[in-house]
């Protein structure tokens, strides 16, 4: 009898993916984080249509629309679901709303007592609308862009349920930390759970990346930074690769420094994203090529335009040099960020525009 040829793994087409399988590329695959946002005017108009920015994450109709209007307007390579890393602690029972000009407020949890009013039991009763979102989306989406589906990572959603609201100081969930660690880590596995649950149901839907964002990694020492941050997203990532073991994961761990260094080995990433704070050197020669890296525009010179930001494009795409590379920013894009840049930026990365 004959042997039968081995079975040839199908590569991605999909630029997002070729580059997360280390495939080469042109040119670097690019996305923006938050970039459904209010810089758009179509995103303004159909935010106050939803009514509040809570409602326009729970209507899988509108939600849809708002992670899609960016494809249209500027053909990114990859689209992120609109939502917000809050949704898993309000679907497990904690009081959430977001205030004009303030943010969001939750009903801080003051001990560990309180742990036990979160129910993991009916998130997916909640969260489900924004499971139909993901289909409406990935069935909407052209067929070269990418889906990415996220979450917050367990420290960083911590530290608003502990705090009640963002922080500058983080001096709730840092005494939690310091002062009662094993509590902590049973909010953590609460959070892991819910995780992993909703990130599973996001894969079913259509998403074909993940992320998770770590917002808040940074403002922890060496010892709780590798407890708190590190095996909490590494749990997350071994599940999910289980669950769904061809589906890259984007870890960004904001303000990490030093500690990148070996994060994406301890955790699992596929890929990791660095703040703008991150030399480029010093990413070149520790991170890449032995990992994909994720970033690192300075939103700021987003906002500037001009030369500045095609120098600051060129620098980055001299530095990787378009392989094992995504571009992106350091953080999200800013409200006041005028449209007319972001084509600017897309035309640069894209190879349609060299210079001012």
């Amino acid at each position: 009898m004959a042997r039968l040829p081995p079975v040839q793994a199908v590569q991605p087409t999909k630029p997002l993916l070729r580059t997360l399988a280390g495939l080469p590329a042109e040119r670097p695959p690019i996305w923006l984080m938050r970039q459904a946002g209010r810089y758009l005017p179509e995103y303004r108009e159909t935010r106050a249509r939803a009514g509040s920015f809570l409602d326009l994450c729970y209507d899988p109709e509108l939600a849809a629309e708002v992670t899609l209007q960016p494809i249209r307007r500027f053909g990114f390579d990859a689209a992120i679901l609109f939502a917000d890393i809050l949704l898993i602690p309000q679907a497990l029972g904690q009081g959430l709303a977001f205030r004009e000009n303030e943010g969001p407020v939750l009903d801080a949890i003051r001990g560990a007592a309180e742990l036990t009013r979160l129910n993991p039991q009916g998130i997916h009763a909640r969260l489900g609308p924004v499971y139909e979102a993901v289909g409406r989306i990935r069935t909407a989406l052209p067929d070269d862009c990418t889906l990415i589906g996220f979450a917050g990572a367990p420290w960083t959603v911590a530290t608003y349920m502990l705090e009640g609201r963002g922080s500058t100081d983080h001096a709730a969930a840092k005494t939690w930390a310091f002062g009662n660690p094993a509590a902590l880590s049973s909010l953590l596995a609460i959070l892991v759970e819910a995780t992993v649950s909703y990130l599973d149901r996001q894969v079913k839907a259509g998403a074909e990346v993940l992320q998770l964002f770590d917002t808040w990694a940074g403002v922890l020492p060496e010892m709780e930074f590798r407890r708190f941050c590190v095996e909490p997203v590494r749990q997350i990532i071994a599940r999910m690769k289980e669950l769904h073991p061809g589906v890259p994961v984007i870890a960004f761990p904001r303000g990490a420094g030093l500690y990148l260094e070996g994060y994406a080995a301890a955790t699992g990433a596929d890929a990791l994203g660095l703040d703008y704070t991150v030399p480029l050197g010093w990413a070149r020669d520790h991170l890449w090529p032995k990992t994909v890296v994720q970033g690192n525009l300075d939103p700021r010179l987003l906002v500037t335009g001009g030369p500045a930001l095609a120098e600051g494009v060129q620098r980055l795409l001299r530095s990787f040099g378009g392989r094992n590379h995504i571009f992106n920013l350091g953080h999200g894009i800013v409200p006041e960020t005028p449209v007319r840049h972001v084509e600017q930026l897309v035309r640069l990365v894209k190879g349609t525009e060299t210079s001012v």
